[in-house]
């Protein structure tokens, strides 16, 4: 009896993994519509499973003189993330909850900068879900 307990636990969680893979995938995709040439992604994906209130916190490092594009989605949608960008020192650089939830956003930093991006979700929206962050620089 204990056996097939551990079996059906086990199939469970490869089930859930599955299920959350695919639903991080198919959010990287609706990112990634925003993020073709000129741009090119940093090859990475920033991604955090949030509820309520939570806060995503993701550090990238931006160097002077170049654009970069920033692009976030939750689920299948668009618009249900929040992004702010701040300095090291906490000071706010720019946050897209100013212009109605933007999916994406073009940054052009004059000087390298050390940045602290947070993400959460538009709890007006949504109560729970995936957040996907991407950046993209022009090439």
């Amino acid at each position: 009896m204990k056996q097939y307990k551990i079996i059906l636990l086990m199939v469970v969680a490869v089930c859930f993994t599955t299920i959350v893979n695919a639903q991080v995938d198919s959010t990287i995709r609706l990112c990634e519509k925003h993020l073709k040439l000129p741009f090119i992604s940093d090859g990475q994906s920033y991604t955090a499973f949030l509820n309520g209130d939570e806060v995503a916190e993701f550090s990238a490092t931006f160097y002077g003189e170049n654009l970069y594009r920033m692009v976030t989605a939750s689920g299948t949608a668009e618009g249900n993330v929040v992004f702010s960008v701040y300095d090291k020192q906490r000071n706010l650089l720019f946050t897209n909850a100013d212009y109605q939830n933007a999916a994406y956003w073009d940054f052009k930093f004059e000087n390298s900068l050390d940045c602290i991006i947070e993400a959460r979700l538009d709890s007006k929206v949504l109560s729970s879900g995936f957040v996907v962050l991407l950046i993209g620089f022009k090439q």
